[in-house]
């Protein structure tokens, strides 16, 4: 997912090992397997392109992340007091992000 965030393209399996071996041994197989397991999932989509399937996010690595904030806040039955206990372990940089997160929501939704 990082490699295809980054590029911003669709890639096939092939450019993707080819890249991730820059770092280190990785299996075509491998490759192929943990694709064909987000494309199930519905994490990335993919259509054939002469013989070779050629892979793109379903969505953002920022939707992504969203998504898996809220599947963290669906396992609890206090959802403030998780929000709370995050909160607590942010950075004052991330503090302020979010507080202009909230401000632009709120705008959005005053209109």
């Amino acid at each position: 997912m990082d490699r295809l965030w980054s590029w911003g393209r669709p890639a096939t399996v092939r450019e993707v090992v080819d890249d991730l071996q820059q770092q280190r041994a990785v299996a075509y197989t491998t490759v192929t397997t943990v694709a064909d397991i987000l494309h199930t999932k519905g994490w990335l989509r993919r259509d054939k392109v002469g013989r070779a399937w050629v892979y793109e996010p379903t969505c953002t690595r920022e939707e992504y992340t969203a998504r898996l904030m809220h599947q963290a806040l669906d396992t609890t039955s206090d959802r403030a007091g998780a929000l709370l206990r995050f909160i607590d372990r942010i950075s004052e940089d991330e503090a302020t992000a979010l507080l202009a997160a909230l401000e632009q929501v709120k705008a959005r939704d005053a209109q």
